[in-house]
């Protein structure tokens, strides 16, 4: 289903040829992961959570595929925290831009007209909007680059990334770094930001315990366990 949805989301323009190749990458990490949540995952996703409803500025960034995978998820996310979405494109053309645009009519997204560069990125991926991505404090990004979330952090923002591959530069550079499908990850941060909503308390003491490097660790811990157990002897 989850590939169906991309294939489609190529045919309508919305997905690049670069985009399946990507996402092809990603699956083989979700086979090591066991197709499903570890445990590590669902910590950081708890903490993605807190970093999102204490922000005063959070923004979704949003690319082709998860545009194509997503978009319902993202929309409920905006709503519950709320946060501003935007659209960021590495292979951006004026038509995609209006067709991802359109898959999100009625939610106010942002990154039709960038006003604003991230310093640092002289392609594409540095257009972005003043009062999006430009000015905020928490950036959500999922299935991303690693040059893209080295200069986010460089502006001192605090970066969430989503990616399956525990060692990807992103992984290493962000803040918060989920190892998980971004279809099951935007549904557990959906739902920890509904429990932590209104307990402030419980916000501050997930930031403060949580260790990203360390959970980094017990990722690959809890993937060469899950190898070890495979081997057929």
């Amino acid at each position: 289903m989850i590939r169906e949805k991309l294939v489609q989301g190529f045919r309508d323009g919305v997905v690049v040829p670069e985009g399946l190749i990507a996402h092809g990458r990603g699956e083989a990490f979700d086979y090591l992961v066991g197709e499903k949540t570890m445990p590590a995952s669902e910590k950081a996703e708890k903490t993605a959570a807190a970093y999102l409803l204490k922000a005063k500025k959070p923004v979704i960034s949003v690319n082709g595929n998860t545009a194509a995978l997503v978009r319902d998820d993202i929309i409920n996310l905006s709503k519950i925290v709320p946060a501003k979405i935007e659209i960021n494109l590495f292979y951006r053309t004026d038509e995609r831009i209006k067709k991802i645009v359109e898959m999100f009519k009625g939610v106010g997204v942002l990154g039709g007209r960038p006003d604003a560069r991230i310093p640092g990125l002289e392609h594409h991926r540095g257009l972005c909007c003043k009062e999006g991505i430009f000015s905020a404090d928490v950036v959500l990004v999922m299935l991303e680059d690693g040059d893209r979330v080295k200069a986010l952090s460089d502006m001192n923002k605090t970066v969430i990334a989503v990616d399956l591959n525990p060692l990807s530069r992103t992984a290493l550079t962000a803040n918060v770094t989920v190892v998980d499908n971004v279809t099951r990850a935007l549904k557990n941060i959906i739902k920890f930001c509904e429990k932590l909503k209104n307990n402030k308390a419980e916000i501050e003491e997930t930031i403060k315990k949580f260790d990203n490097k360390g959970n980094i660790d017990e990722a690959l811990k809890y993937i060469s366990k899950r190898l070890e157990d495979l081997v057929v002897v």
